[in-house]
């Protein structure tokens, strides 16, 4: 779409298949500008000029594809829940011509909502296994796991992973714990229960920005002042 006046400036008609959850990538392969999309069939490379689909890897999603590939030095990784796992593939290109070839594939991320943030050469996440995880990038080798707060969403800002469960017990064990990005190993440095918890699944992701720390559970927004003093 043209931003200025909302006009079409092209439609992909080579990538036919169903839009998931995921948001697009805009990155650079190959001295090309292109947005990574991932669908329940595939992951892929559009050309943003016009459209033109570049490479394509054949990867089947279950039931609903949410989180949104992380793309560095050329490797495109994505992963998806529901017992999926994730898939890596490093995408190449000689004159003009791309190709994705799978780096590594496995379950060792299996990311259902919450999402999975790229942290230098680390991949951070809270696992359908109820784990936090810090997993190479490169490689997909687990580096480290802990319980932490179970299954849920993280956020990152100034070294540290923001890391809240999805777990609906009111009143009952804390819920949102801060930890350390780092791949020599779990320190968590606190965490707290989250006041007016919903009865239900928190799937909401949060926000961390301008020394704000924002919180979302059903009708409730919860800020707090996480500024360094």
């Amino acid at each position: 779409m043209k931003k200025d006046s909302g006009e079409l400036a092209w439609q992909s008609t080579d990538l036919k298949e169903e839009a998931h959850y995921t948001s697009l990538v805009p990155v650079e392969i190959g001295g090309v500008r292109q947005a990574v999309v991932l669908t329940d069939k595939s992951v892929a490379g559009i050309a943003i000029k016009d459209g033109k689909v570049l490479w394509r890897a054949s990867r089947e999603g279950r039931t609903a594809v949410i989180p949104t590939p992380i793309c560095k030095d050329g490797i495109v990784f994505v992963t998806s829940g529901y017992g999926v796992g994730c898939n890596a593939f490093k995408i190449t290109a000689d004159g003009g011509t791309f190709k994705a070839s799978e780096a590594y594939s496995g379950k060792q991320v299996t990311n259902h909502h919450g999402g999975v943030i790229l942290v230098g050469d680390h991949l951070y996440e809270l696992d359908d296994q109820r784990k936090l995880k810090c997993v190479d990038f490169k490689t997909g080798k687990v580096v480290w796991e802990n319980p932490s707060v179970g299954k849920g969403a993280v956020a990152y800002a100034d070294g540290h992973l923001y890391c809240r469960s999805e777990a609906s017990e009111k009143g009952g064990a804390s819920n949102i714990a801060l930890v350390e990005a780092s791949p020599s190993g779990y320190k968590e440095k606190g965490r707290f229960t989250q006041p007016d918890r919903s009865n239900t699944a928190a799937w909401a992701h949060m926000v961390v920005i301008g020394g704000k720390f924002y919180v979302r559970d059903q009708d409730v927004l919860l800020c707090y002042d996480v500024k360094a003093k």
